[in-house]
């Protein structure tokens, strides 16, 4: 059962279920993982118009690194590299804009600013403020699993989808209990955090069963560790292929929104591997 038929973002909206939405991934961060990270406003302003013009739905400017063992940064220094990209994208030019953060007060100055959707790593666990905060702007928002609560930390073991599936329950309770409705709220299973390959390749073989949640489902599996590994030993910036064959198997296991590094070849990708599942 699906809850959103389609998903609001301000002026913006994404019909569910007719196509694959993609989500740029914008780091403004000095240590990403990906190698990826711009630190210049006017530089990340202009790699979101770019992504803009090869295809990205959304947008997802991120100022802290989630890979493992990247320093914590401080509430004044995240909201320093966030904020001016965010005005400028979404405040000035109107695009839709989603903000990675776990921070309740990096999540309400960008949504004031013109974001239109928060996406919290934590599933709104490490900062108590941020269930009240998105209720009350009415945003959507996406909780992801992180596994045992670091992306180093493999998950316990058993089935990694029931693992999944009850965590994401629990926390889709706990968004409606603070008042976030739930036609807002967007699920992702966490790839690359907190799981070792074997059950990061198992969630893609069975991403469909967390449609059972009745909620949209967002993914990203853009250029992780666990396709270097699975490739030999790939380092980052020769992990397209790879990219590019997990993103097609979660379409065909019907995810709505990818979010991806290299956002002109996903685009095409998608377009590909929707023309072939979406009928």
């Amino acid at each position: 059962m699906r809850l959103l038929s389609t998903l609001q973002l301000a002026k913006h909206q994404l019909a569910l279920g007719r196509r694959t939405y993609i989500m740029g991934i914008l780091n403004i961060t000095p240590d990403s993982f990906s190698g990826d990270g711009v630190t210049g406003v006017e530089e990340a302003v202009a790699r979101g118009n770019a992504m803009l013009a090869e295809g990205a739905d959304i947008l997802d400017v991120g100022g802290e690194s989630t890979r493992p063992g990247a320093m914590p940064v401080s509430l004044e220094e995240e909201l320093h590299r966030v904020m001016p990209v965010v005005a400028s994208l979404a405040g000035e030019l109107g695009a839709p804009v989603s903000v990675d953060t776990s921070k309740a007060e990096v999540a309400r100055q960008a949504l004031r600013a013109g974001a239109t959707m928060i996406n919290d790593v934590s599933a709104m666990g490490m900062d108590p403020e941020m269930p009240a905060v998105l209720a009350e702007a009415g945003v959507p928002v996406v909780l992801m699993h992180m596994g045992r609560g670091a992306a180093e930390s493999p998950a316990t073991g058993g089935d990694i989808l029931t693992e999944v599936k009850r965590f994401l329950a629990e926390r889709i309770d706990a968004a409606v209990r603070a008042g976030i409705a739930r036609d807002r709220i967007l699920v992702d299973p966490g790839f690359g955090f907190g799981k070792t390959v074997s059950q990061n390749l198992e969630l893609l073989r069975r991403l469909r069963e967390l449609r059972e949640l009745g909620h949209p489902v967002v993914i990203s599996t853009s250029r992780k560790g666990t396709l270097g590994k699975v490739l030999g030993g790939l380092p980052v910036e020769e992990r397209l292929e790879g990219t590019a064959a997990t993103v097609a198997v979660a379409i065909t296991q019907g995810v709505d929104i990818v979010r991806v590094h290299d956002v002109r070849a996903m685009v095409r990708v998608a377009r590909m591997t929707d023309a072939i599942v979406r009928v």
